[in-house]
């Protein structure tokens, strides 16, 4: 494996068009399974494990600069010119970062609750409190955890990411598949300042309303920048829209790049 190479999750019709879709920070690629196979059966659905998570190489850097490339790299290895961008997160400002690199290889963009341009101290108490990694002693105890970080989940959802996402650490203990630093530097990078999308790229902005995590000045700026660019949806949802309301997130998506 070469040091851009990301492990890619593919979904649906590798004949469709396609569209990559951006996990956030602590996820990987298949949690967007259920989405793609659902609701983006007729596309071509990528979604990579970013640097740091999942099966994807875990070596520093974490930048966005680095993630960046690592999916330019991705659309380069698949053969993509142009493709439709999805973020949900941390993989929202990747995908927004991305299509201001490189924007002739962006037909449409969604940001999903999008963590743009956070408060500094509010993203310093969130790299500290990832600095601990959690361990579990077995499945069910980390299961159980899950379920009383995402109450909405179904049976099923929970069940997947045990068996997608969890691994033996060296003391036999169990952990997510990520690593703790990179989460850290993640977090870190949650305070830049925040950017809008380039102006000539539509974007659909979509915001969980019980999150509260899309700062309104990045709306504004959005709006500003996008004009009739820009399209901006809520759903009644906490942050994690494809574990809340997996199913409208699904259809919104699937829509609007229609």
């Amino acid at each position: 494996m070469t040091d851009a190479a990301l492990h890619v999750h593919h979904y649906g019709d590798p004949s469709g068009p396609p569209v990559i879709v951006l996990h956030g920070i602590t996820g990987h690629g298949a949690r967007w399974r259920r989405t793609a196979e659902r609701h983006l059966a007729d596309r071509r659905t990528l979604a990579p494990d970013l640097r740091g998570h999942g099966r994807s190489p875990h070596e520093p850097p974490w930048t966005v600069e680095r993630h960046v490339a690592d999916v330019l790299a991705v659309m380069d290895a698949e053969g993509l010119d142009r493709t439709d961008l999805v973020g949900h997160a941390y993989g929202g400002m990747i995908a927004l970062h991305l299509a201001r690199t490189a924007p002739r290889r962006v037909r449409r963009l969604v940001l999903l609750d999008p963590a743009i341009g956070l408060d500094p101290a509010g993203a310093a108490r969130k790299a500290r409190e990832a600095m601990p990694a959690p361990s579990f002693a077995d499945a069910g105890g980390a299961r159980a955890s899950l379920a009383a970080r995402w109450p909405q989940a179904s049976d099923e959802m929970l069940d997947e990411e045990v068996v997608d996402h969890l691994e033996p650490g060296p003391d036999g203990r169990l952990r997510w598949r990520y690593e703790p630093a990179a989460i850290v530097t993640a977090c870190s990078e949650l305070a830049r300042p925040h950017l809008p999308p380039p102006a000539d790229i539509p974007t659909h902005l979509v915001i969980a309303t019980r999150a509260d995590l899309v700062r309104p000045e990045f709306v504004v700026d959005c709006r500003t920048a996008l004009g009739p660019n820009l399209t901006i949806s809520e759903i009644e949802s906490g942050h994690l829209l494809y574990v809340d309301q997996p199913d409208e997130t699904g259809v919104l998506i699937d829509t609007w790049l229609g």
